[in-house]
């Protein structure tokens, strides 16, 4: 793989914040109760840096394989990576109880009692005594960073509070924005992160937070689709096609999620994940992939509100919009694309063509003849309009399955035709050799959290 061509030095630097200039009475709160606070909280100091984070900590690893040799690891990745190791050591002491429960072990509130109960000393173990002052300011991401402890569930929310908690370190300087450093938190740090909620995932049977079903990306993660495709975006050995074929080898992010849903799941691919199927047979750049997969979680996990409201915000990442703030002016610090902004209920499949294309399904999937299940759409620039092609009327959008957990969104549902069955899902797309030369970058449907 080559280097990034466009390195992170290119980038702005995050801004550095002293602890002397922090206000001890400006503490996180949960300040986002709205559709329209979720659009003030764009317009914050703090959405733009973590926009800006993500997009250094992305380039820093583009070209790069894993694992990833560093000369010498950086003391303070070390010492989160330690914290998260002494976390995973608590799965051992604290066992799965033998309930009958499908989803969410009752042990999982004790692993996260003592968490709460070890936090504050958990973190002035990770520090130094000069910046003890900030706990109060970094400790609610921390805890939000590996599941509900009451509804014993996780996600993209969970996910994006780590990811919080990690740029508030860089925001004090305890991690430094140098791209080594950044390498080393997105291959070691965040892996370990992976890996242990994985582990979490897996012994204490947590329920996806807000799943989407077969609708959703991934029923528990975002970034490590977002990190993946950077590591993957400039070279062109690898098609996007190639995840089609496991077993995939664990050379990135990427690819590690993948097997991840293999491990998890069953059946074939393109039911049990079809917006990663379609990915993966209607994109043929990896640019176009890591991209789209940005806008997609700014507008799927960052733009929904009931993902962002458990967010507290404050002190480093404050509340600074005022009342009067116009949603006009904000300003995306997402990588600039030509992208039309999400303003639809439904955004069209990406693998739209500019002509309406004949579906064919994989021999386990049966379909009425009598109607399309899915119409694919024009496209119109970078987005994907709504409207059908000339004399072809789009199937209802029902709810055809009830997502999992409390925050589920009806954004997506299966589609039905009077007089026919409703389906569970709908057909992929056609698998072809080649892919469209589309200069597109992938949006993908209303998923998330």
């Amino acid at each position: 793989m080559t280097a990034s061509s466009r390195p992170v030095a290119s980038l702005p630097e995050l801004r550095a914040i002293t602890v002397e200039s922090l206000d001890p009475a400006d503490v996180p709160l949960l300040r986002i109760k709205t559709d329209e606070d979720v659009q003030l909280w764009k317009c914050t100091r703090g959405y733009q840096d973590y926009g800006l984070f993500l997009r250094r900590l992305a380039e820093s690893i583009v070209g790069l394989n894993l694992p990833h040799p560093a000369p010498e690891r950086n003391q303070a990745v070390s010492r989160v990576i330690g914290l998260l190791d002494k976390l995973d050591g608590w799965i051992d002491e604290i066992p799965p109880l033998p309930t009958p429960q499908r989803f969410g072990n009752l042990a999982f509130r004790t692993w996260g009692r003592r968490l709460e109960e070890k936090s504050t000393s958990l973190l002035r173990e990770l520090l130094p005594e000069s910046r003890y002052a900030v706990i109060p300011f970094i400790e609610p991401y921390w805890l939000t960073s590996f599941g509900s402890f009451v509804r014993m569930d996780y996600g993209t929310g969970h996910e994006t509070s780590f990811a919080l908690f990690l740029l508030c370190l860089t925001l004090v300087r305890f991690l430094k924005p140098e791209p080594e450093i950044e390498r080393q938190v997105v291959l070691h740090l965040f892996v370990r992160y992976l890996r242990l909620c994985w582990r979490l995932q897996d012994v204490y049977k947590l329920e996806p937070a807000g799943s989407h079903g077969v609708w959703g990306l991934d029923d528990y993660h975002f970034l490590s689709y977002i990190f993946g495709s950077a590591q993957l975006r400039d070279q062109k050995e690898i098609p996007v096609s190639a995840v089609l074929h496991p077993p995939l080898p664990p050379t990135n992010l990427y690819f590690m999620s993948i097997m991840r849903i293999h491990e998890v799941k069953s059946g074939p691919f393109h039911e049990h994940s079809p917006q990663l199927y379609s990915i993966a047979t209607g994109v043929q750049y990896w640019h176009k992939v890591h991209s789209g997969l940005f806008k997609m979680y700014e507008a799927e996990v960052l733009g929904k509100r009931v993902v962002v409201q458990h967010i507290p915000l404050g002190g480093l990442l404050p509340w600074d919009v005022p009342q009067s703030q116009s949603q006009s002016q904000y300003r995306s610090s997402f990588p600039s694309t030509n992208a039309a902004p999400f303003t639809q209920a439904v955004t069209a499949a990406p693998w739209a063509s500019s002509t309406t294309a004949a579906m064919t399904t994989p021999p386990s999937t049966t379909l009425s003849t009598r109607t399309p299940h899915t119409v694919a759409l024009p496209r119109s620039g970078y987005g994907y309009t709504t409207r059908p092609p000339a004399g072809v009327s789009p199937p209802p959008i029902v709810p055809g399955r009830m997502p999992l957990g409390p925050t589920a969104s009806t954004a997506l549902r299966a589609t039905v035709t009077p007089g026919v069955a409703p389906r569970t899902m709908a057909p992929p797309p056609p698998s072809t050799a080649s892919h469209p030369s589309s200069g597109q970058d992938y949006v993908g449907g209303r998923s998330n959290e």
